[in-house]
């Protein structure tokens, strides 16, 4: 998903609007930005209310400029690392280890990984190899649909489609038929991988548009899921187009459509992990936006873990009144100091917002029910003290958790290497998918919240 020139892009759908273009600023541009309040004059800044940006606001525009032209100088030599050590990851898997290379170079059976099969796996898959639901988490049980739907965000990093634009966003449906007798749809939307340019560009990318009347939006999230540049967000798009280029939310509105009208008793769940949590949480907003009613009264949830903020206190009001509305449930699960869910920041620069409750696994993996998570912000004197604590307790537990708790809890080597990284960037390895899907299994949350019915639940603003 690469970045649009948001200059071209039709913004009538929206009332106001900030949009960066990193390929138009230059060095001086960059620091003229900082200390003059004039930007009708920087072709990189396009703004609906360029007058009403302060300080703050200009700094972090800057920061994310910076940010973005980096990953662009970097995107090719990032994604060949990430190529080189995902085919060594495989290279030695396909060989158990060393050894096996050795000894299969003698036999003249050096096995040569093929990326298309369906055994290689991504660099993720490597930090934790399971693919199958714990066994003693049975359809109904209240951690059923959060380990289901953790499984399905992992599962959504492997063995990707290889779409021909860069600006699409992958993700993929399963069907669980074990739950109440009706089948449950599961559309997983892929996270951020980690040597994709376009993904991290996505995710830095502050800017927003505003909706009259719902609030504002991140526009690097809302471009990830199909915001066209030169017709914004119509409810309907051409086929041709769609045909030449899948955008993810056209498509998947139009499979679902299909499947909820060939069965009636057909519901769906969303959900996502990192960028494809912010996803997921968009997607019924677009839904709510477009006036699908059909696909919102059958979506049973949204689950998402490790989302970052997709926009502002109003955008939480429309949510949360969209889903109280149709009864939609939202989960948003948050592991000890995962950096990811604390940003963009939650303060009067950038004012993006989560919504909703979060339910807070610390580092034994016991869930709390909060309105926010510790250190929103990330940035603290006392959270960095705090931090890097659970750091260290994390690399205890990685030696000790497979006879605790099961020879499946067994952290591999790759993943205690991230883990030590922890003792430098704490929120880096508690964004990994390994804590999400022992919390999942390990957290009871009996007393926090039910399986995925029809019911009322409360949620507020924070």
């Amino acid at each position: 998903m690469g970045i649009n020139d948001d200059r071209n892009c039709n913004k009538s759908f929206s009332s106001s609007y900030m949009l960066v273009k990193p390929q138009e600023a230059k060095i001086l541009d960059l620091g003229r930005l900082l200390f003059s309040k004039n930007l009708k004059r920087r072709k990189f800044v396009d703004s609906s209310h360029p007058n009403e940006l302060n300080f703050w606001h200009r700094f972090f525009i800057t920061l994310s400029i910076i940010i973005l032209k980096f990953l662009q100088l970097f995107a090719t030599p990032l994604a060949l690392f990430g190529f080189c050590l995902e085919f060594s990851l495989n290279f030695l898997s396909f060989n158990d280890g060393f050894f096996g290379i050795l000894l299969n170079i003698l036999r003249w059976k050096l096995k040569v990984p093929d990326s298309s099969s369906a055994e290689y796996q991504s660099v993720i898959g490597h930090l934790d190899g399971r693919i199958t639901l714990d066994k003693n988490i049975k359809p109904g049980d209240v951690n059923y649909f959060g380990a289901l739907c953790m499984m399905a965000s992992k599962l959504a990093y492997e063995n990707q489609a290889q779409y021909e634009e860069k600006c699409s966003t992958q993700a993929f449906m399963m069907r669980d038929t074990k739950v109440d007798q009706h089948d449950t749809i599961i559309v997983s939307f892929r996270g951020t991988e980690p040597f994709n340019a376009d993904d991290w560009c996505s995710d830095f990318d502050i800017s927003w548009y505003e909706i009259k009347g719902i609030g504002r939006i991140h526009g690097g999230f809302m471009k990830a899921l199909g915001l066209q540049k030169s017709i914004g967000w119509p409810k309907k798009i051409d086929r041709q187009d769609q045909e030449r280029r899948p955008l993810a939310y056209y498509a998947l509105r139009k499979r679902l459509k299909k499947l909820m009208k060939e069965n009636e008793c057909a519901r769906f769940v969303v959900t996502g992990h990192s960028l494809g949590g912010a996803l997921a949480i968009l997607f019924p907003f677009i839904l709510a936006f477009h006036e699908q009613e059909l696909l919102l009264e059958r979506l049973e949830g949204v689950y998402t873990f490790g989302q970052p903020r997709v926009g502002d206190r109003k955008l939480g009001e429309f949510m949360l009144k969209t889903f109280s509305h149709y009864n939609i449930r939202y989960y948003r699960f948050v592991y000890g100091f995962d950096m990811v869910p604390r940003l963009p920041l939650d303060d009067k620069a950038l004012m993006f917002k989560h919504f909703g409750s979060c339910i807070y696994f610390n580092w034994n993996y016991n869930p709390k029910l909060l309105e926010e998570e510790p250190f929103k912000n990330y940035f603290s004197i006392l959270g960095e003290v705090e931090m890097r604590i659970q750091a260290c307790l994390e690399i205890v537990r990685s030696f000790t958790i497979g006879w605790r708790r099961g020879k499946e809890y067994e952290e591999r080597v790759l993943l205690r290497i991230v883990r030590l990284f922890g003792l430098l960037l704490p929120g880096v390895p508690a964004h990994c998918p390994q804590d999400y899907i022992n919390s999942t299994r390990l957290g009871s949350l009996d007393h926090i919240v039910f399986s995925p019915s029809k019911t009322e639940y409360d949620v507020k603003i924070q």
